[in-house]
């Protein structure tokens, strides 16, 4: 581009503004493939970062043998953590206490007045559970009492309710039983934030079970898990199975990999569509400017100038896109909670989203004026200036 004599870039500017009505709908056109881009890769980056912080690496998990990351479905004695804590010199104590959450963990049918009755995720805990699951915190009411139950913050969206159907003292039914809600948790934007919790307890009276799904314990340090690994291949006789807390999310991102896969398609397919559409508006835009182009060129502006602004106004256009669909998708979307099969989690529209959203847009921007360039290229100077 040395010695390139270019046009003003003012030039380019102005030509944006000459015609508002294509403008318009090329701005709103690439503003909503960003925005498309930007939820997708938000849904994907909230997905992995809930099941990220929902491990924590000092946290072992022991359930029935085979369960592979179907807790829901693993079924132990009841007798298992006391057999853990006497025979494996492995877990945390303090003042006295031993960081040992026995859970029964499963999916059961939830009915909320006004709302009907929704696939719901419940967890039987006892109050040890807060040493092993240090990123929960109650935000709102008290622990959960008899016939009581603890609300996640995601909770309602999971169960399709309103954070009002499940605000403190309303009641919900599972399991044939009435219970009333006691508190609201938070978990730091982990898959425990889309559960509702109760006394361990109730549940099993409820379901008439004297099982546990699983036991959740704090290690006292990092090489302790091969002493409880081990403990899990003796006891055959038990048929148990230990694994790593992060492991285990990281095995459901694993599982969770043909949904983002398909996401990440659906990001490809999006941007294809503004690209082609960025094609034609501005293939069409050339078309109706070949005077203008080549009286351009007549005055002394090379081929190349002349594409170099076209890239211009295409980028432009695209950056000023990019930058709305990002405002936009921060007002409605960031934050926003999604309902999925593992529970719930929300959108983040984070650094990553909005790099991948603005790169596509410039993408588009720039890919749609290479068919004005080719025009140009081809276009003859004398049968251009007689054009109507």
């Amino acid at each position: 581009m040395l010695g390139l004599r270019l046009l003003p870039w003012e030039y380019g500017v102005r030509n944006l503004f000459r015609r508002p009505l294509r403008t318009a709908l090329t701005f709103a056109a690439l503003s909503t493939v960003v925005f498309l881009v930007l939820i997708v890769a938000g849904f994907i980056r909230g997905l992995e970062k809930s099941l990220e912080v929902s491990g924590d690496p000092q946290v072992a998990i022991v359930s029935s043998q085979g369960m592979g990351e179907n807790l829901e479905y693993s079924s132990i004695a009841a007798g298992t953590p006391d057999y853990l804590t006497a025979s494996v010199n492995a877990v945390q104590t303090r003042f006295g206490l031993k960081h040992v959450s026995p859970e029964l963990y499963l999916g059961t049918m939830v009915k909320i007045e006004g709302t009907g009755e929704s696939m719901g995720l419940v967890r039987g805990v006892q109050p040890s559970v807060l040493l092993v699951r240090r990123q929960v915190e109650l935000v709102d009411g008290k622990w959960p009492g008899p016939s009581e139950i603890l609300v996640g913050r995601l909770a309602p969206t999971k169960l399709g309710a309103t954070k009002e159907q499940l605000a403190v003292g309303r009641q919900i039914e599972l399991e044939g039983k009435k219970w009333t809600v006691s508190g609201t948790f938070a978990a730091r934007g982990s898959v425990f934030e889309a559960e509702l919790w109760c006394r361990l307890d109730d549940l099993q009276r409820a379901m008439k079970r004297e099982d546990l799904s699983l036991v959740a314990l704090t290690l006292d340090s990092p090489g302790s898990f091969g002493k409880l690994q081990a403990f899990c291949k003796e006891r055959y006789d038990l048929e148990l199975q230990a694994i790593r807390e992060p492991e285990y999310f990281a095995g459901l991102q694993r599982d969770y990999g043909p949904i983002k896969q398909l996401s990440w398609l659906v990001v490809v397919i999006v941007s294809a569509a503004g690209v082609f559409s960025g094609l034609n508006t501005m293939y069409g835009s050339v078309v109706g400017r070949v005077r203008e182009l080549a009286t351009l060129q007549a005055i002394g502006f090379l081929r190349r100038a002349i594409v170099v602004s076209l890239v211009q106004e295409g980028t432009l256009l695209a950056a000023a896109a990019s930058l709305a669909a990002c405002l936009v998708a921060f007002a409605v979307a960031h934050g926003a909670a999604v309902k999925f099969t593992m529970g719930a989690f929300v959108l983040q529209i984070d650094g990553a989203a909005v790099l991948l959203g603005c790169l596509s847009g410039i993408a588009v921007g720039v890919l749609g004026s290479l068919p004005a360039a080719i025009r140009i290229f081809t276009m003859q100077v004398v049968e251009a200036l007689k054009a109507i």
